[in-house]
């Protein structure tokens, strides 16, 4: 796959200067007194010339209208700014109720205050979705079948006669038109990052629709119609649909580490992935599936792109050629050739897939999201649930090394440095401070001796020849081995998915103590050298590199155990329940030792006796589970 890192912008070069440049080039300053009377309404006029015509068959002329709406669009924003939320709801609440989501709109003004990018690109996904949804209700007290796109209904002759044309032009600048900045499209496809949207924009179709609110309603009145709202889709069947188990803290949590490291995830996108994956832990599941299925598109554009070799397809297409969507990335044939997403995502994938989105008889989520069909007050939990799982296994599948590998790799190289840490001469201290504890830890070393030779028998044969095997067996060498080993998760069951969370937590805090261990004894290395440690502060530091003799061997043991179980991780289906939840037990007791580990080394408690007595009991739990052959290494035999 191609890397993620070198894919600054999905924006074509002339689509990103129409975003991201063109609507700054005047510098006008306008006041918002022109363009909004005293009672509150909205000056249409002053806003419509603003639209420039081309010469030849007086169509909107886009580049030259983006130009001269730009300071506007700043002035609306700046207005925006200057006004409390009780003076915006007094002044436009009643404009938005048209929309049937007045709520929403005033949501959009609370974001326009603190202008995160990764809000107002959600809130203009959110309103465009709603605006369109809203102006095909418009659009049948006139005409009969709604158009299905946006494009099509904003360029209808029925909305023109409630509004008008050149307000509609207007609109057709901001979205809906290829032409014009397409604010809709390029967001909703996971084309435009978030610092790529201009927040005056999202500030203008907030101005816009409350404008759209009042128009409409002197129409109402002049003709006595009354707006009526479609129903919302109502989701049947969902549990038909389960395929994931239920998320929990610790999965999302995993999801949040695999976003900095999977190749699926461009880079200038990740801040949308974390906004997506915290909707979810505060139970706002609409928002955090709009941020989401973008950026699926976006991810499985990058892997469509680079397996069927058609770079340019990565970027917005200019206005006469389509953009690369799901529906192209899901088709069987691509410009007469065999796509080839289908071969590399395989078929459980493509299947999720076509059922989410593109079956008629399925949710189709992203069409009915994008168009505002689905109530986002009510969306289901399943059905986040089910795109979020289905987004973490496409993260684990296309990480550049797989996490867990990656974690214990770096907590093994950091280990390594331990020898080489400073050590204060012998000279200085005391020969009675100097032996106090090495007996205990020759102890522990002897057992950790033990244990690994009982592994020896499950590890790759020519790892096994050894005198001293805690020094050359738990080598980075063997452990390079074993990461290297492909272990599939996707569409895993739920013990395997739950140990693996385990796993990957003990080897993230066994990296906490190595790292804690490193900084600290050199922190105390040059205390001790400048002397200015204490006498109590001074026995602590020896009690430290006592610690560290035999803290380096029972970490490099716990790395080698986790990962020779995550080898055998699918073998975890073969236990009986009762065999499972005592494995399980074992492992969380591996991790709560872990756990201690890095309150005791960190430098606010500095204990390193207790820490002798933690791994004491740590090794006898591994013993005794080794006894009993419980291990997955041991079924493995």
């Amino acid at each position: 796959m191609a890397s993620s890192d070198s894919v600054s912008t999905c924006l074509s070069p002339p689509v990103h200067y129409v975003i991201c440049k063109l609507g700054f080039e005047k510098k006008d300053t306008y006041d918002i007194n022109n363009i909004l009377s005293e009672n509150g309404e909205v000056c249409w006029q002053a806003v419509t010339e603003h639209v420039c015509y081309l010469e030849s068959d007086q169509s909107v002329d886009y580049i030259k209208s983006i130009r001269s709406l730009g300071p506007l669009c700043e002035s609306v924003n700046l207005h925006f700014k200057s006004l409390t939320k009780e003076q915006f709801v007094i002044q436009y609440e009643l404009w938005f109720r048209w929309t049937n989501y007045t709520e929403l709109f005033l949501e959009v003004f609370d974001v326009l205050q603190y202008t995160q990018t990764t809000e107002v690109a959600l809130g203009l996904m959110k309103l465009t979705s709603c605006l369109e949804r809203a102006l095909g209700d418009v659009y049948l007290l006139i005409g009969k079948d709604c158009p299905f796109l946006l494009r099509d209904l904003l360029a209808s002759e029925q909305l023109a006669v409630v509004f008008g044309q050149a307000v509609m032009n207007v609109l057709r600048v901001f979205i809906g038109s290829p032409y014009g900045l397409n604010l809709r499209n390029v967001l909703w496809h996971g084309f435009a990052s978030p610092q790529e949207i201009p927040a005056k924009y999202c500030a203008m179709l907030l101005f816009l629709t409350a404008g759209l609110g009042q128009l409409l309603q002197t129409y109402l009145l002049q003709t006595k119609c009354i707006l009526v709202h479609r129903p919302y889709v109502i989701f049947v069947s969902l549990e038909e649909l389960n395929v994931f188990p239920d998320l929990n803290h610790e999965t999302l949590s995993i999801a949040e580490e695999l976003v900095k490291l999977s190749s699926f995830v461009l880079k200038t996108m990740s801040p949308l992935w974390m906004a997506a994956l915290s909707a979810f832990k505060q139970s706002r599941y609409a928002d955090c599936v709009i941020l989401l299925l973008p950026q699926l598109e976006v991810g499985l554009r990058l892997l469509f792109t680079t397996t069927n070799k058609c770079p340019n397809r990565m970027l917005t297409a200019e206005p006469s050629a389509l953009y690369t969507t799901f529906d192209e990335m899901l088709a069987k044939h691509l410009d007469n050739e065999v796509n080839q997403l289908p071969a590399v995502l395989e078929e459980p994938a493509m299947e999720f897939l076509w059922d989410f989105l593109n079956h008629q008889e399925g949710p189709r989520i992203r069409d009915r999201l994008s168009h505002g069909e689905i109530n986002l007050k009510a969306f289901p939990r399943e059905v986040a649930n089910q795109i979020v799982a289905f987004a973490i296994t496409l993260l684990c599948r296309f990480s550049d090394e797989d996490v867990f590998a990656f974690k214990v790799l770096e907590c093994m190289k950091s280990i390594h440095l331990w020898p080489e840490l400073p050590t204060v001469p012998e000279e200085h201290i005391q020969t009675n401070k100097r032996l106090e504890g090495n007996a205990e830890a020759s102890t522990l070393i002897l057992m950790i001796s033990e244990i690994t030779s009982q592994l020896q028998q499950y590890m790759p044969q020519n790892y096994c020849i050894s005198d001293d095997p805690i020094n050359s067996v738990l080598t980075e060498r063997l452990l390079t081995e074993l990461c290297d080993t492909r272990i599939c998760t996707l569409y895993s069951p739920r013990p395997v998915l739950e140990i693996l969370v385990v796993l990957r937590k003990i080897s993230a805090q066994c990296h906490q103590v190595s790292e804690q261990v490193i900084a600290s004894t050199e922190l105390k290395y040059k205390q001790w050298m400048n002397k200015t440690l204490r006498s109590r502060q001074r026995h602590n530091y020896l009690r430290m590199l006592n610690s560290i003799q035999f803290l380096s061997p029972a970490l490099r043991l716990i790395l080698v155990l986790i990962t020779l179980e995550l080898v055998n991780i699918h073998l975890v289906c073969k236990k009986n329940p009762f065999d499972y939840q005592q494995y399980l037990k074992f492992l969380k007791s591996v991790l709560q030792y872990t756990e201690n580990l890095v309150t005791y080394t960190s430098p606010e408690k500095n204990k390193w006796d207790e820490t002798m007595e933690l791994t004491n009991k740590a090794l006898i739990k591994i013993r005794k589970i080794s006894d009993r052959k419980l291990t997955l290494m041991q079924l493995a035999m």
